[in-house]
């Protein structure tokens, strides 16, 4: 099985550090507009004096780099045995690069009229902020990105790993989207609760999207997200039970994708459930029962 407390543990971490570099760079330099806009477009969250004496901001800003070391660390864990290289480093800047375009395809997804609206930026769940253009603060978000799953990977050398027991493969994966797919769920659920029963507005209004594009799909996670995280869980649970869960996690994973805000579960799902169909190695093969 995954070592997810090792991946979670080096994921907050960083995120940690993150927020600390924020902090102290923007306390600094929040008067140079140029340097302001080049640190937005790093990923990094900040601060000016006012807001480091504002317990609440600290509190969110915490809470926000927290999350995402947690989701990218949970990731990073359920998928590191296919990531490609050998060194932990190399794994985490290819993850880190993997979830940077799989948010820039969700903005260019989600966003209508792209490139025309492509100075849009995006904080994915997991991804941290994913800009397109201008091209300076767009490259610093690729550098910031990187630099995530780099300095995660370092961390994860530094904390003790435990043994793993044998488990059908995709197991750690479809665990995780369908973790992350019911959270995302659960969210844009309240929120579309909020809208229509208290508020008696839209949901798509409730959720404050401006776009009939991005309204459908916003609303399209409340009615088709709920298939589809259910479908990863049944998944999982078939590969608990050593069977495959192929079918039910790629559908679950397509589901989840065509919303656009479960992208990244989606892709996981789909994943999982694909490397699900391949035999465990420790399950003879037909040729060596029949000998």
């Amino acid at each position: 099985m995954a070592d997810f407390g090792r991946g979670i543990k080096a994921g907050v971490v960083t995120g940690l550090v993150y927020m600390v570099i924020g902090g102290i760079l923007g306390a600094i330099y929040y008067k140079s507009l140029p340097l302001l806009h080049f640190l937005y477009g790093t990923g990094l969250t900040l601060f000016t004096w006012m807001s480091l004496t504002d317990p609440s901001s600290v509190f969110n800003l915490l809470f926000q780099h927290v999350v995402r070391g947690v989701v990218f660390g949970a990731v990073f864990a359920a998928l590191y045995s296919y990531l490609p290289g050998t060194a932990s480093v190399k794994k985490g800047v290819v993850l880190s690069a993997f979830v940077w375009i799989l948010s820039a395809v969700g903005i260019i997804y989600m966003t209508p009229g792209w490139p025309s609206e492509g100075s849009l930026s995006w904080i994915y769940c997991g991804g941290g902020a994913v800009v397109l253009s201008p091209i300076w603060p767009a490259l610093a978000s690729i550098i910031s990105a990187l630099a995530f799953g780099a300095l995660t990977g370092f961390l994860w050398n530094r904390f003790r790993g435990k043994e793993l027991a044998e488990e059908r493969k995709g197991r750690p994966v479809l665990l995780v989207s369908f973790i992350l797919g019911l959270v995302i769920w659960v969210v844009l659920a309240v929120a579309f609760l909020i809208g229509v029963v208290i508020e008696g507005a839209p949901a798509i209004g409730a959720i404050g999207s401006y776009f009939w594009w991005t309204d459908l799909l916003f609303t399209s996670v409340v009615f088709l997200g709920l298939p589809g995280w259910v479908l990863a869980l049944v998944a999982w649970r078939k590969t608990r039970r050593g069977e495959t869960g192929f079918k039910c996690g790629v559908s679950g994973g397509v589901a989840m994708a065509l919303t656009g805000l479960m992208l990244l579960p989606g892709v996981l799902a789909i994943t999982g459930g694909v490397l699900s169909g391949h035999k465990p190695a420790t399950e003879p093969s037909t040729a060596a029962i029949e000998q």
